[in-house]
């Protein structure tokens, strides 16, 4: 079921609208970007690219929303060679599979299966992501989802930086006799706070009510979203086959609903389990000015990105391709610019 909300009835209504998610996910200020990548990458090569090909393919702009495996801006590993951003954050979530992760600041890394990369474009910089296929023998499953969230103008032009939240690291908030679990990546879920972001992150005040909540239901299970306020946009994002109840209003898999943020809101699984993806924060309020990797306030300070791009490449590029990948046994790992090298947990 689908649904689609009159916004003059609004005031009564929790659910305010929803609909058929794509690629690309409707988004609610701050948040200005999402996707949900999945794909079954067959073994891989030895070069760690997919060992067979599909019939069709075009190398390095393959986008087919059909397709069992995607190789998007990758000519031999499937990913997102070296391109810029500006004026806003990354924020990566590895669900299955690994990324290889190198920048114009010198850092370097390989993570997934749960890990969660926080990355600080700030004033600019040249970031690769792409997907080493690290299983020769057997497949590679690939799933995750990528959100940009934006800075405020007091600080588009922060340094860059990110951090790694390590799976283990990664709060989890159990109910229901375990037929719930609730990954806090962000913000405050049922008292466990998640780990912190940047400090120039819109995350980083909690009065900004910043949340991120990666949300497995098995049928039977429930949650809920406490009342903040009026002004707290929300929105609900279903992946799977299940059916989930919002507020009493059955949404299918593949579906997105913004809600109220001045509402206590229960979500329960009704059917084959659910898996929701939940993003909400008090808007910047801001203008916002967007075009291909930056995101600014104004068409000059576009502009501006652009004409810095071209002249500084953020930095430059300080590796051998734009397509770096690390060896096959290298596991988890994140190098960062001061040379410090950081794993997960043992």
């Amino acid at each position: 079921m689908f649904l689609c909300m009159n916004k003059k009835n609004s005031d009564t209504q929790v659910v305010l609208e929803a609909g058929q998610l794509g690629f690309q996910m409707p988004m609610l200020e701050p948040f200005i970007f999402g996707a949900h990548h999945k794909d079954a990458y067959p073994a891989g090569n030895n070069r760690m690219g997919p060992a067979e090909t599909r019939d069709g393919i075009e190398w390095g702009a393959d986008f087919d929303p059909k397709a069992p495996w995607r190789m998007y801006h990758g000519s031999m590993v499937p990913g997102f060679p070296s391109h810029p951003h500006r004026g806003f954050e990354t924020v990566t979530i590895v669900v299955q599979g690994f990324i290889d992760h190198s920048d114009s600041n010198g850092c370097t890394g390989r993570y997934g299966e749960g890990d969660v990369q926080w990355m600080t474009a700030g004033a600019g910089c040249q970031h690769a992501e792409m997907f080493p296929l690290i299983d020769p023998d057997g497949p590679n499953p690939l799933e995750l989802f990528q959100l940009w969230l934006n800075l405020p103008a007091k600080d588009k032009m922060t340094k860059p930086d990110y951090r790694m939240f390590w799976n283990e690291n990664v709060p989890v908030v159990t109910k229901d006799g375990g037929r719930t679990s609730v990954r806090v990546i962000a913000g405050r879920f049922d008292g466990v706070e998640a780990l912190a972001p940047v400090p120039a992150s819109w995350a980083a005040d909690p009065d900004h009510h910043v949340g991120i909540f990666l949300i497995d239901m098995d049928e039977g299970g429930s949650a809920t979203l406490p009342a903040v306020d009026e002004s707290l946009g929300r929105a609900a994002y279903t992946y799977g086959t299940g059916t989930v109840s919002v507020a009493g209003e059955e949404l299918s898999g593949g579906s997105y609903a913004f809600l109220r943020g001045d509402r206590e809101i229960t979500i329960e699984a009704i059917e084959d389990g659910c898996r929701m993806l939940v993003l909400e924060a008090e808007p910047i309020g801001e203008p916002v000015a967007a075009y291909g990797p930056f995101v600014m306030n104004t068409r000059k300070e576009l502009e501006q990105a652009y004409e810095d791009y071209r002249r500084t490449g953020f930095g430059g590029w300080p590796w051998k391709s734009d397509d770096p990948v690390n060896s096959r046994s290298s596991g988890r790992f994140s190098v960062h610019s001061d040379g410090s090298k950081e794993t997960p947990p043992a």
